[in-house]
């Protein structure tokens, strides 16, 4: 069961697990989940950008750095709406 009230699914294949983004996103936001999935059925795109699903909504950037500081923005957002 996913506990997550904010739920991050990542494509195994994505540039952006240059980063241990599962580690990072849950050890600073308790409340959210991270899924590692084979394949988010967006062909190509994680060959191209790292990317993100926050809440179904795509999040992406030029680099995984600055990908990430998108998911944290996005999870900010969703998380505001619980406050």
């Amino acid at each position: 069961m996913i506990m997550g009230i904010v739920v991050v699914e990542i494509c195994d294949s994505n540039l952006i697990n240059a980063l241990d983004i599962e580690k990072i996103i849950e050890s600073e936001y308790p409340e959210v989940a991270v899924l590692i999935n084979d394949c988010l059925n967006f062909c190509g795109l994680c060959r191209l950008k790292p990317y993100a699903l926050v809440n179904n909504q795509r999040v992406h950037g030029n680099t995984p750095e600055e990908t990430l500081a998108k998911i944290r923005k996005a999870i900010e957002e969703e998380l505001a709406i619980y406050q």
